[in-house]
């Protein structure tokens, strides 16, 4: 599709509708058949929109698929965005100031962060998120670098602070990293293990009462994050 003579040197809108639509069908399909399985006319298809719109839109595949893990990145920055921003905000002010963060406080932020991902990743919208971050994590390409760059190494990194904080040890720390791992495994589980939640608690799904039972939860496994008191293993 060649671009019109007065748009030769110009990019198309960024929120041009047949890209949103493109990028939206895109991480519903690569999440489900893989880049491999996800033909052009697959997903154009799924898009409703020409074949040739991705080559004029992306260049190709290729770079619909990396764009749709910038895409999905955007997508989960605009829930948890203001929130990571608030708390990497007050962590900078403490640390310019010379100040410790109170465990009272960090476990206040890890509270919220919990409470605020779990509902995400029973809602629906985070389906087609998990697909693509599964597929990505199995098998890494650019598109997982896009995505832990943008969103899960931050997080990742803000977790191992207020929890560093809370189990008052170095967030640096092999032992800090793995129990933030263990922790947002808690969280995650509820997302990856779906059916098997659903199945085992007896719900038919995850509404407004499961969901508040879930952040009740997730302020309880906050609670339960103490130092380790016992010997040697």
């Amino acid at each position: 599709m060649s671009k019109p003579e007065n748009e030769q040197n110009t990019s198309p809108p960024r929120r041009d509708a047949t890209r949103e639509k493109l990028l939206a069908a895109a991480l519903d399909v690569f999440g489900r058949y893989g880049f491999d399985g996800a033909s052009t006319r697959r997903l154009a298809d799924a898009a409703g929109v020409n074949l040739q719109a991705i080559p004029y839109y992306f260049s190709g595949k290729e770079g619909l698929y990396i764009a749709t893990a910038d895409y999905l990145t955007e997508l989960i920055s605009n829930h948890v965005g203001d929130m990571r921003q608030r708390v990497g905000a007050r962590i900078v002010a403490l640390d310019t100031a010379g100040e410790p963060m109170s465990p009272a406080e960090a476990r206040a932020f890890l509270t919220e962060i919990a409470q605020t991902m779990i509902a995400l990743f029973v809602s629906k919208k985070s389906e087609s998120w998990a697909r693509f971050i599964i597929r990505e994590q199995m098998e890494p390409t650019e598109a997982f670098t896009r995505v832990y760059q943008g969103i899960m190494r931050p997080m990742i990194e803000i977790a191992r602070r207020l929890i560093g904080t809370i189990l008052d040890d170095d967030p640096a720390s092999e032992h800090v990293r793995l129990r933030a791992f263990a922790f947002i495994g808690s969280i995650l589980v509820f997302r990856m293990a779906h059916a098997a939640v659903l199945a085992q608690m007896e719900w038919e799904t995850a509404g407004p009462q499961e969901v508040a039972t879930l952040r009740h939860l997730a302020a309880e496994l906050v609670a339960a994050l103490e130092p380790f008191k016992g010997g040697a293993a």
